[in-house]
């Protein structure tokens, strides 16, 4: 009875601790010693996990990089070049350098890997502390391995939610906080689901691949489960599971369609509002271009063969339409060649054009046969803004103008006070020139009309002698969020004469020696909105209300009737089930007679489709194969002159075959045929030259090649101009060098022999031989079969060995200091 007693009280009551005997004593001392050490243990735990949780939350990248939230990756990695530069130990002797620079490559850590900044940006949190919404492995609910980790037990019992949502979970304060402020940039699909929702498996493998696709394209994900977020369900209206949504500008918006991934993808592409980009061609695209004025925004023309607009296009539009207007161009159209002509658009890759304050001449260029997301994203964020916008409102403002952070990040803004009247177009004309031949990083330019910003312009016009004139020139340095700004007028106004612009320019210089010329201060109050809209007239308020009264009922009629019939599923399929079986039954048993017919009849189909589908699949494969039986070769021209060379991915190479008109399609047959075997390298590049317009740069380039170009005496005449057609260049854009295949002649006959053989040496085979050697090979081939008389299409006999060399790095290379200049190959006129 004693022992049995101490069993049941031995570490949990004192009350009877005199009574027991010393060895059990001792036993029931330590049992109390290690439950207090325990919880002592558990205490120290919990404080230094509340300890990183405030060290991790103190931690914002954005304020620390000093970016906004839609920066793109080229500015996020510019701020982080300049503070580490700033903040770096060895450089920087303040006390707190080493923190600051800590907390720099932390932030850049964080937003240069778009996996951890979209968990900061969906969780508020960085990877120091668990992300918020995501489940532990252990210790989460009870029916995820029993409050104890899976890898213990090895017998997980986990609901239906797959593990890779875990990522995208959603609560109520970050919907409201963070995902609907950013459907205003990007749509976002959302997933209702629950522990133990059969139904939500079955969806399972089409969510997975459609979540993949959209993520690349920037489409937001979100997950809700009932369970856990049951207010952010009824918020939302989802009341059953599983169920898909949208959410764009705030709107929320429900899936009713088949599960799969075409009605996905066109579902999220109707989230997004229908003008976002315009059809432009050769009727429209002058009007397109020239109402940057109107829209005070630069304007990005997409040039593809696809005849609708790409949902990338779509979604990039979307994003940035605060900032840019966006024209797509089909090439496919006649009624695109007077455009695609007029701005020399390579057919073969996607390319697109951004235009400024000149709709002649596009300030930006890019061309890839891929366009990927984050390309266009830093294409984009690199054009956003006119080169003189108009101040329209404090948004614009804030971003054209930042407020000073550090002392290396100043941005100095060139602010021209002006009129909207005629009168003062040729000012502005004026200043924009200046604008545009003074583009600086650390000088921002922009103007305001002061009609519409009068209690900015009164302060900034207001001189320690006297009042300004009315158009007038303020060099300006924002100081605080709150208004605060040092600034100084450039004295004398501002008529767009050399004069004035000469005063500018010497101030500016004298600003960048010393930043303390700024020495008049002011607080700027809020800029008014311009593109406010203004209370329409009782007409149009009753039709907005029309609209507004159709989409509430077309909303309410869709709940009804889907979310109705989902309720009504399960009985209709038990009726139709019903009277399946007894028509299937009646059936049977009406043509059991005919049952050796039916089976003969099967037999006969089945093996005509087995023949046809043999058919088909040898019709399909002979397409496939004909369809890949080519090889891309683009023309180099002063467009792709950048992204085909001078900006070449390092380890590419462009091939480039030198021809004429008369000669372009033979020598490209006969190119395509030599090469073809080539074209599984992802490294190398296919493109011709038409020496009849480049001859220039030809000449130009091959002046680092004396060697290869020397020619005897005997073979040409003095003065005779050098044939490039033929000539095969491998050019490696980032090392700057290149090598040289020069044409050769392979006759049948046996006397030819020996011409072949120098012909290769020429080619690139120079230490196959000595001088003399080749001189007399030479000297044994006719005066007809000289290279000035070879055949077209016997040049590039010897090409594909050459390619072998390349290939092999074994060729001769022509290293030159930089490639010819954009001006060696425009045409000549």
């Amino acid at each position: 009875m004693q022992t049995s007693r101490l069993g049941a009280a031995g570490c949990c009551g004192d009350s009877a601790l005199c009574s027991l005997p010393p060895k059990k004593m001792a036993t029931h001392l330590g049992c109390m010693w290690s439950s207090r050490a325990v919880v002592v243990i558990l205490l120290l735990t919990l404080l230094l996990l509340s300890c990183a949780v405030e060290i991790a939350a103190d931690l914002d990248p954005y304020r620390v990089l000093g970016v906004p939230r839609s920066a793109g990756q080229a500015e996020i990695k510019k701020a982080y070049k300049q503070l580490a530069k700033e903040w770096h130990p060895d450089k920087n002797k303040n006390p707190e350098a080493e923190d600051m620079f800590i907390k720099i490559t932390k932030s850049y850590e964080i937003l240069s890997n778009e996996e951890k900044r979209a968990s900061y940006d969906q969780y508020g949190q960085t990877d120091e502390n668990q992300q918020y919404g995501q489940p532990q492995q252990g210790f989460r609910h009870f029916h995820e391995s029993f409050f104890f980790d899976e890898s213990f037990f090895h017998f997980p019992f986990k609901g239906s939610r797959d593990f890779a949502d875990n990522k995208y979970l959603l609560n109520y304060n970050q919907y409201i906080n963070n995902v609907v402020p950013d459907s205003f940039r990007r749509p976002y699909l959302i997933k209702i689901t629950s522990d133990f929702c059969f139904s939500c498996i079955h969806i399972e493998p089409v969510w997975k691949e459609t979540v993949q696709e959209m993520e690349i394209l920037g489409v937001g994900i979100g997950v809700v489960d009932v369970g856990y977020e049951r207010r952010l369900a009824n918020h939302l209206g989802a009341h059953r599971t599983p169920s898909i949504l949208g959410v764009a500008n705030g709107k929320v918006s429900f899936f009713h369609y088949a599960v799969v991934r075409e009605h996905l993808r066109q579902f999220v592409e109707d989230l997004l509002p229908q003008r976002l980009v315009e059809k432009v061609t050769d009727r429209n695209y002058h009007d397109f271009l020239n109402n940057w004025h109107e829209y005070n925004k630069p304007h990005v023309l997409l040039f593809d063969q696809v005849a609708t607009v790409p949902l990338l296009y779509k979604l990039t539009a979307f994003a940035y339409k605060d900032y840019v207007q966006f024209g797509y161009v089909d090439q496919g159209l006649t009624e695109t060649a007077n455009l695609l002509k007029k701005f020399n658009i390579n057919t073969y890759a996607p390319t697109m054009l951004a235009f400024k304050e000149n709709p002649e001449k596009p300030a930006d260029i890019i061309q890839s046969r891929a366009m990927k997301k984050q390309i266009i994203d830093e294409f984009i964020s690199n054009n956003k803004f006119l080169l003189v916008p108009r101040l329209v409102n404090q948004k614009l403002f804030d971003e054209l103008c930042p407020v000073k952070q550090f002392h290396r990040r100043r941005k100095y803004c060139v602010l021209l006070i002006t009129g909207e009247e005629e009168a003062f177009a040729a000012g502005r004309k004026a200043f924009l020139s200046f604008a545009s031949a003074n583009t600086k990083e650390v000088l921002r330019f922009a103007y305001v009309n002061q009609r519409q910003q009068q209690p900015m312009c009164d302060i900034l016009l207001k001189g320690r002698d006297g009042p300004l004139p009315q158009v007038s020139v303020v060099i300006l340095e924002r100081r605080s969020a709150a208004g605060k700004v040092l600034y100084k007028p450039v004295m004398g106004g501002w008529n767009g004469s050399g004069e004035d612009k000469h005063l500018l320019m010497e101030q500016l210089e004298i600003l960048q020696k010393d930043p303390s010329v700024l020495n008049y201060d002011a607080m700027l109050p809020e800029l008014n909105n311009e593109l406010a809209s203004v209370s329409p007239p009782p007409r149009m308020f009753l039709i907005q209300w029309i609209y507004a009264a159709y989409d509430y009922l077309t909303q309410i009629g869709d709940e009804i009737l889907h979310n109705n019939w989902r309720e009504m599923m399960p009985l209709l399929s038990l009726i139709f089930s019903a009277l399946f079986i007894l028509f299937g039954t009646v059936i049977i048993q009406a043509f059991s007679d005919s049952s050796e017919d039916k089976q003969s009849k099967p037999k006969a189909k089945e093996a005509a489709k087995s023949e046809d589908g043999s058919s088909a699949s040898a019709n399909t494969s002979r397409q496939e194969s004909k369809r890949k039986n080519f090889v891309e070769v683009t023309e180099l021209t002063d467009i792709t002159y950048t992204s085909n060379l001078v900006k070449l991915r390092p380890g590419h190479i462009n091939v480039v075959l030198v021809l004429t008109d008369a000669s372009k399609n033979i020598l490209l047959s006969k190119f395509a045929k030599e090469v073809y075997s080539f074209t599984g390298s992802l490294t190398l590049h296919f493109s011709f030259l038409n020496v009849d317009k480049h001859s220039e740069w030809m000449d130009a380039l091959l002046e680092f090649a004396q060697d290869a170009m020397r020619v005897d005496t005997d073979e040409d005449d003095a003065g005779h101009k050098v044939d490039y057609t033929g000539y095969v260049l491998a050019l490696n854009g980032h090392k700057k060098y290149f090598c040289l295949f020069k044409p050769v002649y392979t006759g049948e006959d046996l006397d030819s022999k020996p011409s072949e053989e120098s012909g290769v040496t020429a080619g690139g085979r120079s230490r196959s031989g000595s001088r003399e050697e080749q001189q007399v090979a030479r000297k044994s081939v006719p005066r007809s079969r000289t290279t000035s008389t070879l055949q077209i299409h016997h040049k590039l006999d010897r090409l594909g060995l050459w390619m072998e060399r390349l290939m092999e790095g074994t060729l001769p290379r022509y290293y030159i200091p930089a490639w010819p200049g954009l001006e060696k190959i425009t045409a000549n006129k």
